[in-house]
């Protein structure tokens, strides 16, 4: 039984460990989406974000943002992970609280 506790504790240092890294991440990446709006035949890029019960857009430019997009993205894989991790947290918490001797 000691084994099995010392492997679950193991486990839930892991996941806190990993869970503090992608928190962490999350803070320097963007929010919101790049919107591409077509406006007498150009395009022009904005950033779309929600500012307390607004939608605000803010004005990128006409270039393509890929940078921009790609930071996008990597939050968007971010906080799938991070709710992969907080799930795998409640099993090995309700595992630990489980009191078989």
């Amino acid at each position: 039984m000691k084994v099995l506790k010392g492997i679950l504790s193991e486990s839930k240092e892991y996941y806190l460990n990993m869970k503090a890294e992608i928190q962490q991440k999350l803070i320097s990446l963007p929010t919101g989406s790049v919107k591409e709006r077509i406006i007498a035949g150009r395009k022009y890029y904005y950033m779309q974000k929600r500012k307390d019960d607004k939608v605000v857009h803010e004005y990128i430019g006409n270039k393509k943002p890929n940078d921009l997009l790609e930071k996008i993205q990597e939050r968007r894989v971010l906080k799938a992970e991070l709710k992969k991790v907080n799930e795998a947290l409640k099993i090995l918490q309700r595992a630990e609280g489980r009191k078989r001797d």
